[in-house]
């Protein structure tokens, strides 16, 4: 308990000590690499997962690529592209290895958002004269908005938890307080680097997952309700 008072007074106290940045540009620090980040991996898994979803082909390919990416050790991962890079491009190394590990998620999120789509609505869609195009930007990308989030809010709690290992390679973020704590045995820094990590992927989770309810059509909102009322009103009958 002693261990918790103490990183908890270490956090607030308002100097982290060992000649470290400040905790909140820290944050700043981690926030950064890690949208940064997702936002790439969107930029290139988002297109390439909506014409998986929509045209159906390519889902093999990528299912395995998907599956080997996510079986890449992160840390590996860094300081491979730190020497194929080069020492005088440690944050390019490490932003590219993060766009690596958030793409599988995207994709999958991408993806799996248009195949989720009920086909007699694409059909109703064709019927009365919408083109490809049309039926993709007015019909499938709305209808797999939530799960095209499900993918970002997963890519994303994946980089914030990497990002923490780059400090490794001096790249700050609150993974510094760790690395640095752990060399100079301060128990307390540690474990407040590790507390602030945690903190801030729920709240980068609870925001998502807002976000994830908020993009669902209004109209799959109403069917469900009105789903849920006539189970409950056929229950008693029951």
């Amino acid at each position: 308990m002693n261990l918790f008072v103490d990183a908890i007074a270490w956090i607030f106290s308002g100097e982290p000590g060992a000649g470290l940045a400040p905790i909140g540009v820290a944050i700043l620090e981690h926030l950064w690499f890690t949208f940064f980040s997702v936002a790439v991996a969107a930029a290139v898994a988002i297109p390439i997962g909506w014409l998986i979803g929509h045209t159906g082909k390519g889902r093999e390919v990528a299912v395995t690529v998907s599956g080997a990416a996510r079986a890449i050790p992160s840390f590996g991962l860094i300081l491979l592209l730190v020497l194929v890079f080069g020492v005088l491009h440690k944050a390019e190394a490490a932003i590219a290895s993060f766009v690596i590990l958030a793409i599988p998620s995207v994709l999958a999120g991408a993806y799996a958002g248009l195949e989720a789509v009920d086909r007699r609505v694409i059909d109703a869609g064709r019927a009365t004269g919408m083109t490809g195009w049309q039926i993709l930007g007015k019909i499938e990308a709305p209808l797999g908005l939530p799960l095209l989030v499900a993918g970002l809010r997963a890519g994303t709690l994946q980089v914030v938890a990497t990002v923490t290992i780059a400090a490794y390679i001096g790249l700050g973020g609150l993974g510094q307080y760790i690395i640095t704590g752990i060399a100079l045995r301060r128990i307390e820094m540690v474990l407040g680097g590790a507390l602030l990590v945690a903190a801030l992927a729920l709240i980068l989770d609870g925001m998502f997952a807002l976000v994830q309810h908020a993009v669902v059509p209004r109209g799959i909102k109403v069917a469900s309700g009105a789903r849920a009322a006539r189970r409950k009103r056929a229950a008693p009958a029951a």
